[in-house]
């Protein structure tokens, strides 16, 4: 397989090579996708925090570049181009490692076991890579006095809480992107499965690389939709602890109330992740076909099939 330049393989897959590449892949294509959707993510972050004065996407918008000026909806880029980057260098390289890993280890086992053991081996590291970023980011969007941006966020948050501060929403941060990691990469297996299976109906290899990165967009999107859907209640109690507006987990529920906890701002999730996701898929697996290697996802075999069912 060459790849698109011409050339042939960097490197072998599952190489330390073939990790590495997978990981700045990861890196590359989080961190610029996230770093994208900020404005998105600002109007999110504030109806999470503000559901009273900011109880619509459209009012929401208004009522920023109103007070704030349009900058404001560019607060926090630094978090997510870096926090989100690092974290997507994790969660693609290490998932990358963990599915192989873990296949040689429970060699009978059911694909979807492996798909989530894998994603969520590989999502704690990255999360708690992550933390200290989403901290310091959330804070930065929905509170202006708060910092401008990292550099001046991180000591200011080190100084008022410590160490702590960092990690006060380690637990629904992992709540929220756990799930949402274990359904999007299970989700993204089994619809290039499925989608070689019976809509193209061919293999992968007999496939242009275009019909290939389309196979990843179509799945990309299925599991960024659906991944958003699952961790939405984490991802409001995650926005509520990192401000203050709960002391604990328990209160932060409480306060947000069961059916908020499932439908606040879940559109402009569902508007935020899906296309975030499918951009990342797309960027993720261009760098893999550049350097001669194939698109991601699984297509199993008939006799695969009968084993794993």
């Amino acid at each position: 397989m060459k790849g698109l330049l011409g050339g042939g393989r960097i490197c072998e897959e599952f190489s330390p090579g073939y990790y590495g590449i997978c990981t700045v892949g990861g890196l590359l294509s989080a961190g610029t996708t996230h770093l994208a959707i900020t404005p998105l993510d600002v109007v999110k972050v504030n109806m999470q925090v503000n559901p009273v004065k900011y109880h619509s996407i459209s009012t929401c918008f208004a009522t920023i570049l109103r007070e704030q000026g349009p900058s404001a909806f560019w607060r926090g880029r630094g978090g997510k181009f870096f926090g989100y980057g690092l974290q997507g260098a994790c969660r693609f390289g290490l998932y990358e490692y963990f599915k192989k890993f873990y296949s040689n280890l429970l060699v009978d086992q059911n694909r979807s076991s492996i798909f989530f053991l894998s994603s969520a081996s590989a999502e704690v590291i990255a999360n708690v890579v992550l933390c200290p970023f989403e901290a310091v980011k959330v804070r930065v969007q929905a509170q202006p006095r708060f910092a401008r941006g990292l550099i001046d966020g991180f000591p200011k948050l080190y100084a008022a809480e410590g160490l702590f501060g960092f990690y006060r929403g380690l637990v629904p941060l992992l709540g929220r992107n756990l799930p949402f990691s274990m359904v999007m990469f299970s989700t993204f297996e089994h619809s290039v499965n499925f989608l070689y299976h019976n809509v193209i109906q061919r293999r992968k290899e007999e496939c242009s690389k275009a019909q290939q990165l389309g196979v990843t967009c179509i799945a990309g999107y299925a599991a960024g939709s659906v991944g958003s859907i699952i961790s939405n209640p984490a991802d409001n109690i995650v926005a509520s602890l990192f401000n203050r507006k709960a002391s604990s987990l328990k209160l932060a529920v409480k306060k947000i109330g069961l059916i908020n906890l499932f439908t606040r701002s879940l559109p402009i999730r569902i508007m935020l992740v899906g296309p975030a996701v499918t951009l990342q898929w797309f960027f993720y697996d261009t760098i893999k076909v550049l350097s001669g290697l194939p698109t991601s996802g699984e297509v199993r075999t008939d006799v695969e099939e009968t084993k794993t069912s």
